[in-house]
């Protein structure tokens, strides 16, 4: 925490409001007018705000407790508390984010979420922020719980103009988004104490794996949102050219799925990008014998990862040409990628037809127009295997026929 605190005056903070960001600054010394943030313009006189984040060397037991912080201050925080998601970061500099939350009190309920908080924070690795307006509310401080009470530090709380990156773009390289095996499996591996299923994830793992070796046939993978008619599509194409039909995550996987949906967004992410590798080792296999037809690969986990951890309009996600975009350099590349695309309304009608249960991130595609619009957005800016969008409105023999075309074309086939 003391090293965080050196450069505290120079951190932004990041409060989530209605899907999006809110930023706010602090200053050791007021200059001008007070100018209370947009953050704090609906918190009543008299309310106090407060902000948790969480300091934790080690960035998997941080991550795991950060994800169980919200359900254990939804239990305990009095009804109206206003939990919202927040961070806090200094603008262009790598490694600098640190998570939490933020919420608010009504009169009355301080007294009882300052001893909630004093004993998360004695226990956990937070640091405790309260804030308290000014009699008129025309400016907040921020104060500092880890000092002493004889000496408190306090800022001044000011409005903060939009940073050039989104909190999370420039942590997310190998956290949400993994561009090596390596780095997958190191994240797996610190877990295997808490979750013993890791062991046997990483088993099945092959003992070598050659990203660079071409395969003999055509690798063609489909990619695109649930109910875009990627199941049809596959197996019809599989019938069509006498393909291998393989699917991401791989069927050997199945099995502690559930179990690592539960986890937090590091250790989740690092299992999916396993099962990339894992099915990298079964495209090289199959495609020695015949062309290979795979459901979903590096693109999805990819897309889905970048447009969750960062909120807001399509603007906030990283620009076009960046890093996170790009294909990792020890995974097998696809002869073709194949975007399914639909229009939002006739997809959720499909949907609704299966009845089939959805998993978090498709709830979500279904609330939140924002989030399925970073989603496809992001699907469209990989480069390395770059996705060729394919209109899947059609009847499902058109949408092959047209498939068919493509994979001529690009693959010879």
């Amino acid at each position: 925490i003391l090293k965080r605190f050196s450069m505290w005056s120079s951190r932004v903070f990041s409060v989530e409001v209605d899907g999006a960001p809110r930023y706010f600054g602090i200053r050791e010394q007021l200059r001008g007018e007070p100018v209370p943030p947009d953050v704090f313009s609906e918190v009543q006189k008299q309310d106090r705000c407060y902000s948790l984040l969480v300091c934790s060397g080690d960035r998997v037991t941080g991550d795991r407790f950060h994800w169980e912080l919200r359900d254990r201050l939804q239990r305990q925080l009095p009804p109206g508390s206003g939990l919202r998601s927040m961070s806090s970061f200094i603008p262009d500099q790598k490694g600098s984010l640190l998570k939490g939350y933020f919420l608010q009190s009504r009169a009355g309920n301080s007294s009882l979420i300052e001893d909630i908080l004093t004993d998360l924070e004695q226990r956990n690795p937070v640091l405790v922020c309260s804030y308290s307006q000014s009699e008129d509310g025309q400016q907040w401080t921020q104060c500092l719980w880890y000092q002493s009470e004889d000496n408190p530090v306090r800022f001044c709380v000011v409005p903060s103009e939009t940073p050039k990156h989104h909190p999370s773009v420039l942590n997310m390289i190998n956290s949400d988004v993994f561009y090596s095996l390596d780095e997958a499996c190191d994240v797996l591996k610190q877990c295997g104490d808490i979750i013993p299923e890791t062991r046997s994830v990483l088993g099945m793992l092959p003992s070598s794996l050659d990203a660079r070796r071409k395969p003999d046939f055509p690798v063609i993978v489909i990619e695109g949102l649930d109910a875009t008619g990627k199941t049809t599509l596959t197996e019809s194409l599989r019938d069509s050219l006498g393909a291998t039909l393989l699917r991401s995550p791989p069927q050997c996987l199945s099995a502690w799925r559930g179990r690592f949906d539960r986890e937090p967004p590091l250790i989740r992410r690092a299992f999916y990008a396993v099962g990339n590798y894992i099915t990298a080792e079964q495209i090289n296999q199959e495609a020695s014998k015949s062309p290979v037809i795979v459901d979903r690969f590096w693109h999805s986990t990819a897309a889905y990862a970048i447009a969750t951890a960062v909120t807001g309009p399509v603007s906030n996600l990283p620009h076009e040409g960046a890093e996170v975009y790009h294909w990792p350099g020890d995974l097998l590349q696809p002869s073709l990628v194949i975007l399914l695309t639909l229009d939002p309304e006739e997809r959720k009608r499909r949907l609704r037809s299966r009845g089939l249960m959805k998993t978090d991130e498709e709830e979500e595609l279904d609330h939140n127009k924002l989030f399925r619009t970073r989603v496809e957005e992001a699907y469209r800016r990989i480069v390395g295997s770059a996705c060729i969008a394919l209109d899947a409105s059609p009847s499902a023999d058109l949408v092959l026929q047209q498939a068919l075309l493509l994979i001529r074309a690009k693959c010879h086939l």
